[in-house]
């Protein structure tokens, strides 16, 4: 099954934004190639710009403690294993520790950074990191991998706080609903929200469907059409009925 996610207000999408941001970053920075380092630094120069938002520490740490104080009433809950419910606590508890130490404007050290700020200004240009327009940076590139991995991990440990807090609070949000089974009459899902408290959609597809959601969403409606895959260059309704499930996720 295919899984689509669509956020329905602007925090759920800042922090879906940066789940795939950090995970692009994880997967560019474990290779050795100067290629994947310069595309590593490029995706942490996007994580500081989409984590810029002043509140987006104290919206963590407000969702974790919330979060912290449901899991709490469920103590000595039979149904509910005391070890697995110590474990998310313990895990809430240090994540928010992690967000409160973190100091000033997210991302502000490198900021503070000439060298690499010089190299986020020209990277804006087309082709303008060429080794004839950053001498200094193509001198990095050519170090030891293990010496630009090292900076690397070093420039993004600060943000790590910011990661792991919207990992928990996303692992709750999809976890918060059960799929229902649905049925897209001749290619188009319409439904009214009734005062669905949802912060974010799941829709789920299997490939052999070959085709492609397109959601609009709000707090009254929602509507969904099911475009034919193949054709991208104009994108055509599939006139046929499609089965799916979707997820109203919510913490």
């Amino acid at each position: 099954m295919i899984s689509y996610e669509y956020p329905l207000n602007e925090r759920i999408r800042t922090l879906l934004r940066l789940e795939d941001l950090y995970a692009k970053i994880v997967h560019f920075l474990s290779g050795d190639a100067p290629q994947d380092h310069h595309v590593a630094l490029l995706t942490l120069f996007e994580v500081i710009e989409v984590a810029g938002r002043a509140d987006l520490k104290v919206d963590l740490v407000q969702e974790l403690e919330r979060q912290r104080q449901i899991l709490i009433s469920f103590r000595h809950n039979p149904e509910i294993s005391e070890q697995a419910l110590s474990g998310a606590l313990y895990e809430i508890e240090q994540a928010s520790s992690s967000l409160l130490a973190m100091a000033g404007k997210i991302g502000q050290y490198l900021r503070e950074n000439e060298w690499l700020m010089a190299i986020r200004s020209r990277a804006s240009i087309p082709g303008g990191v060429c080794q004839f327009d950053l001498p200094s940076y193509h001198y990095w590139l050519n170090r030891n991998p293990e010496q630009r991995r090292s900076d690397l991990e070093g420039w993004l440990r600060p943000m790590i706080p910011i990661r792991e807090g919207l990992t928990i609070v996303l692992r709750l949000l999809r976890a918060s609903a059960q799929p229902e089974t649905q049925l897209a009459r001749g290619g188009t899902y319409q439904l009214t929200m009734g005062g669905r408290g949802a912060q974010m959609l799941q829709l789920r597809l299997a490939p052999v469907e070959a085709v492609v959601p397109e959601i609009s969403a709000n707090k009254y409606a929602l509507n969904v059409r099911f475009m034919l895959s193949e054709t991208v260059v104009r994108p055509r309704l599939a006139e046929r009925d499609i089965p799916f499930e979707i997820t109203f996720c919510s913490l």
